[in-house]
């Protein structure tokens, strides 16, 4: 769900923080959160520590741009025309993600700061409540081609498509194949029409 697409702007504004945001996801994933310092951001990052200080004052902030960054890089969700070929991109899209050798890395670290370090875990919520928000909309425009029920939590079928994928990245060493997020994609499709996500079904249960 977060394959990176987009270029930055440009301008030397732009290009001093691109710099310093690979420098600091070149750290995060060789040394983990604890590894990143300021200072050797700068020099990793070819730019003055004051220049650092100045724009981004703490490790937490540094991170927090990253994700940022992270996100309004990442390719935009899908629009096939049916909610199978939605759910299918969105799985096949966090299946490359995840499988990417360095994207992979990256949150794998990003994950492990999280669960130590309150302002990371802050900073990721709002990273995939973002992207999760924007794949969303493929659920609100299966309503109303009659695909999904109506008032289904959109939200949480993105999540699910997500689930198993990263379940299986970071409990296991079996890579994740095209197969795995095929099977994601059609699980979550057939929980959405069965009712699984309306409200309606969630009462009864």
């Amino acid at each position: 769900m977060v394959e990176q697409a987009k270029h930055r702007p440009g301008g030397r504004t732009a290009a001093v923080r691109a710099a310093v945001l690979r420098a600091t996801e070149n750290l995060l994933i060789d040394a983990g959160l604890g590894g990143i310092e300021l200072p050797t951001v700068a020099v990793r990052a070819g730019v003055g520590t004051s220049t650092v200080y100045r724009r981004w004052g703490s490790v937490p902030a540094l991170v927090t741009d990253m994700l940022h960054d992270m996100a309004e890089r990442s390719v935009p969700r899908a629009d096939t025309g049916s909610l199978r070929g939605d759910l299918r991109a969105n799985a096949a899209l966090v299946r490359r993600t995840l499988s990417a050798p360095r994207e992979g890395r990256l949150f794998r670290a990003v994950i492990a700061a999280a669960a130590s370090d309150e302002a990371t875990a802050r900073a990721l919520a709002v990273f995939y409540d973002r992207r999760v928000a924007e794949w969303a909309e493929c659920i609100h425009d299966a309503v109303v081609r009659g695909e999904a029920p109506e008032r289904t939590d959109a939200e949480a079928v993105i999540r699910q498509v997500s689930a198993p994928l990263y379940y299986q990245f970071l409990t296991t060493t079996a890579p994740l194949t095209s197969r795995d997020a095929t099977r994601a994609a059609d699980a979550a499709l057939a929980a959405v029409a069965a009712g699984v996500y309306s409200p309606a079904r969630r009462r009864r249960s």
